[in-house]
C-alpha cells in the first residue's frame, strides 16, 4: 500500500552547520533580506537609479515611513547608496552598490522559482485550507497577479512556466 507520506526530496547540498542562535551573522543577513520590504526594493532597484517618489510608487502598499526606515537598513547593509543633489528642494536617488548587485543573481533564482511553482503553491494552500476547514473538496484559488514595478516583471523572469 503507498505511504499516505510521500517521500522527503534531498537538497542538493545542505547549508553548513551554523547553529542559527540569535548572533548568528548568516540569520541577520537573512532577517534582512527575508523582510516584507527589502527584497521588492532591491529587485526595483534592479534596473537602475530610482528617486524616493519613483520607489514609492513603484511599490504601491508601501508607506512613506518603511520605505524610509527599509532603504536607511539596506544603506546600513551596504546594499544601496544614498546620493543627495544639491537642488532646491534636494533630491534624493538611491542605487544598487557593487554587493547589492551582486546578490540579484540568488534573488532572481527565488523570483523564478517561485514564478515557476506559483501554481502549485497555490493548489497546495487550497488543499489545506479546505483540510483545515473540514470541507470535502478543494476550492480552486486564485494565483494573486504578480506585482507590477518588480524587476522581475520587467526582465522577464516572471512569465512563462
Amino acid at each position: 500500500m503507498p505511504s499516505a507520506n510521500p517521500a522527503p526530496i534531498p537538497a542538493p547540498s545542505a547549508p553548513p552547520d551554523l547553529g542559527y542562535s540569535p548572533d548568528c551573522p548568516i540569520r541577520g543577513i537573512l532577517d534582512r533580506l527575508g523582510d516584507k520590504w527589502s527584497y521588492l526594493l532591491v529587485l526595483h532597484l534592479s534596473t537602475g537609479p530610482k528617486r524616493f517618489g519613483a520607489l514609492r510608487r513603484g511599490i504601491d502598499d508601501i508607506s512613506q515611513r518603511m520605505l524610509t526606515e527599509t532603504l536607511r537598513n539596506l544603506q546600513r547593509d551596504g546594499l544601496i547608496a544614498r546620493t543627495v543633489f544639491p537642488t532646491t528642494p534636494p533630491s534624493v536617488e538611491y542605487r544598487l552598490t557593487l554587493l547589492g548587485i551582486s546578490l540579484l543573481e540568488p534573488m532572481n533564482g527565488l523570483v523564478a522559482w517561485a514564478a515557476r511553482h506559483s501554481h502549485a503553491i497555490a493548489g497546495a494552500r487550497a488543499t489545506y485550507d479546505a483540510a483545515a476547514t473540514g470541507s470535502t473538496s478543494a476550492r480552486a484559488v486564485p494565483v494573486p497577479a504578480r506585482r507590477r514595478g518588480t524587476a522581475a516583471m520587467r526582465s522577464g523572469a516572471g512569465s512563462g512556466p
